[in-house]
């Protein structure tokens, strides 16, 4: 049974720091591309930022420049560092990873993290 556990999320004042991470656990393969997705209430579901087995990185345009997404894969782990939040940063943030579990490689989803920005 494959799973992805995201933590680190909470509450934080404009302009403030958080880290996000996210553990694959259970029988498989590999892993290959890792990302983080949000969504915000009454929102849909959208990228915030990807990363491959290699290290390459794609990012959503609102959080370009602020937020870094780094992975350790002896760790199964991705990592989310965001800085400089924004009240619209906040969303339930879920953890999202390509896994080969033999025969099928599939896409999996955490449960997600409430991250909060206010005042």
């Amino acid at each position: 049974q494959v799973q992805l556990v995201e933590s680190g999320g909470g509450l934080v004042q404009p302009g403030g720091s958080l880290r996000l991470s996210c553990i694959a656990s259970g029988s498989f393969t590999s892993i290959s591309a890792m990302g983080w997705y949000r969504q915000a209430p009454g929102k849909e579901r959208e990228l915030v930022a990807a990363i491959t087995r290699g290290g390459g990185t794609d990012y959503g345009d609102s959080v370009n420049g602020r937020f870094t997404i780094s992975r350790d894969n002896a760790k199964n782990t991705v990592y989310l560092q965001m800085n400089s939040l924004k009240p619209e940063d906040t969303a339930v943030y879920y953890c999202k990873a390509e896994i080969a579990t033999w025969p099928h490689a599939s896409a999996y989803w955490g449960r997600g993290s409430q991250v909060t920005v206010s005042s």
